[in-house]
């Protein structure tokens, strides 16, 4: 299952990968927006959204990006570890 995180810590963005490698996924991060994201988000099976840490330009983005490709979307307000475990083990079950 591969799996694209728009928002939370850059400091984070390693816990991130390794969480979600932790349960057979691989994830793309993209804490900060660099460039065109939009063509780096690609085809994923699940888009979480980080909306605390994360401005509404890269949130409007990423959500017309998913609706484009029907992407399901995950909306999480905080950006900890233990709110992507949950995220995952609802998902990926």
């Amino acid at each position: 299952m591969s799996i694209v995180i728009v928002g939370g810590n850059e400091r984070m963005v390693c816990q991130y990968e390794d969480i979600c490698k932790g349960f057979g996924c691989k994830a793309k991060v993209f804490a900060k927006e660099k460039g065109a994201m939009k063509k780096k988000i690609g085809a994923p099976d699940l888009l979480i959204l980080f909306t605390n840490t994360v401005s509404h330009k890269m949130v409007n983005c990423a959500v017309e990006e998913a609706k484009r490709k029907s992407i399901p979307v995950c909306r999480c307000h905080t950006s900890s570890a233990t709110a992507l475990e949950g995220i995952l083990r609802q998902y990926c079950a």
